[in-house]
C-alpha cells in the first residue's frame, strides 16, 4: 500500500489535469499544493500518534480555536503577531501534554481523551464567537498562508508550500532518530517496549505535542484564504486519518511511512478536488472519504495477512 499510494496519486493528479488544464498554467501548480498543505501538515502530526498506536481526534478543534484567537488577538496590529504566535505554541504544547497525559497515566483511551478535548475546546471555540466569524488579523499575518516569494527558475512558490517542505523534512528526520524508531516500537508492542526500560508515556507524550503543533501550523496557514471562521478546521481530523490509513498506516500503530502518510492525504485532497471539477456534489465529500477508509483497510488488512502467513511459514 505504501508503493500504491504513489502511484495512486500519479493517476489522480493526472486526472486532474485532464479535467483542468488550467492547472498548468504558471504557478498554478504552486497555488494547488498551497492549498493542500493544511491537510498534508495535520496527517503528519496524526501519523506520529497514529504509529504510537493510539488517535487524535482533536486535531480540528485545535485548528478552530487558534483561527480564532489569532483573529480576536492580532487585529491590525503587526507587533502582535509574535506574541500570539507564542501564544498560540503554549495552547498547542498543553492540549497535547494533556492529551498525552490523560491517556498514558490515567490510562484513559486515547479516543475518548481526544474526543473530550475535541468537545471542550469546540464548545469554547462556538461559546466566544457565538458561531460566527470573529476577528480579523492583519494582513501580514493573513499573507503567511495566501502569498509567497517569486524565486528563480522555480516561480511562484507560496510560503505554505515551503513550510509542508520543512515540515516534511523534519518529520522524516525524526523518525530516523532514536525517537521516531521507539515510537514505532511502542506502537507495535507497547508491554515489551515497558520491559526494556523505555518511557512509553514520554514518547506517547510527545507524539499528541507534535500532533497539536502541527495542528496550530496549518491554523496559521488557514487563515490566509479560509479566515477565522469557528468551522475552519471542522473535519480535519478525520481526513487526516483517512489519509494515513491510505497511506499505508496502521491503525493499531506500529507500521506506517510518514511520506507514504502525507501522500495518502494528497491522495484524498486531489480526488476530492477531481470531484469537484466533474460536477460531483460536495455533499458525497464524507461518502467517498469514507469509502476510500474502507477500501484502504481491507487492502493493509489482506496484505498483513499475506505477510504474516510468509513470516508464519519461514
Amino acid at each position: 500500500m505504501k508503493r500504491g499510494v504513489y502511484v495512486i496519486l500519479v493517476v489522480l493528479l493526472v486526472a486532474l489535469v485532464v479535467a483542468n488544464p488550467n492547472l498548468l498554467e504558471p504557478g498554478q501548480p504552486a497555488r494547488f499544493l498551497g492549498r493542500m498543505a493544511p491537510i498534508v501538515i495535520v496527517t503528519i502530526g496524526q501519523y506520529f500518534v497514529l504509529v504510537a498506536g493510539e488517535f487524535d481526534l482533536s486535531a480540528g478543534a485545535v485548528i478552530a480555536v487558534q483561527v480564532v484567537l489569532a483573529g480576536n488577538l492580532i487585529g491590525s496590529d503587526d507587533a502582535m503577531i509574535l506574541p500570539v504566535l507564542g501564544l498560540m505554541v503554549v495552547l498547542a504544547v498543553a492540549v497535547g501534554l494533556v492529551n498525552g497525559l490523560v491517556t498514558t497515566i490515567l490510562r484513559v483511551p486515547g479516543f475518548i481523551t481526544t474526543l473530550g478535548m475535541m468537545l471542550v475546546l469546540s464548545g469554547i471555540t462556538f461559546y466566544a464567537t457565538g458561531g460566527a466569524a470573529s476577528g480579523n488579523p492583519s494582513d501580514t499575518f493573513r499573507n503567511i498562508g495566501r502569498s509567497g516569494p517569486t524565486l528563480p527558475v522555480l516561480g511562484y512558490v507560496p510560503w505554505s508550500v515551503m513550510v509542508l517542505l520543512a515540515v516534511l523534512i523534519g518529520g522524516a528526520w525524526l523518525m530516523r532518530r532514536p525517537f521516531g524508531r521507539l515510537l514505532l516500537a511502542v506502537g507495535d508492542n507497547e508491554d515489551s517496549m515497558a520491559l526494556a526500560g523505555a518511557r512509553v508515556w514520554w514518547l506517547r507524550t510527545r507524539a499528541y505535542v507534535l500532533s497539536a503543533l502541527l495542528a496550530t501550523v496549518a491554523a496559521i496557514l488557514l487563515v490566509g484564504y479560509a479566515g477565522t471562521h469557528p468551522t475552519v478546521g471542522q473535519g480535519y481530523q478525520y481526513t487526516a486519518i483517512a489519509g494515513a490509513v491510505i497511506g499505508g498506516v496502521a491503525l493499531g500503530g506500529g507500521r506506517g511511512w510518514l511520506l507514504s502518510a502525507a501522500a495518502g492525504a494528497a491522495v484524498l485532497e486531489t480526488l476530492i478536488s477531481l470531484l469537484n471539477i466533474i460536477g460531483i456534489e460536495s455533499t458525497w465529500r464524507d461518502t467517498v472519504q469514507g469509502a476510500v477508509i474502507l477500501a484502504a483497510l481491507g487492502a493493509a488488512g489482506v496484505q498483513w495477512k499475506r505477510l504474516s502467513g510468509q513470516r508464519i511459514t519461514e
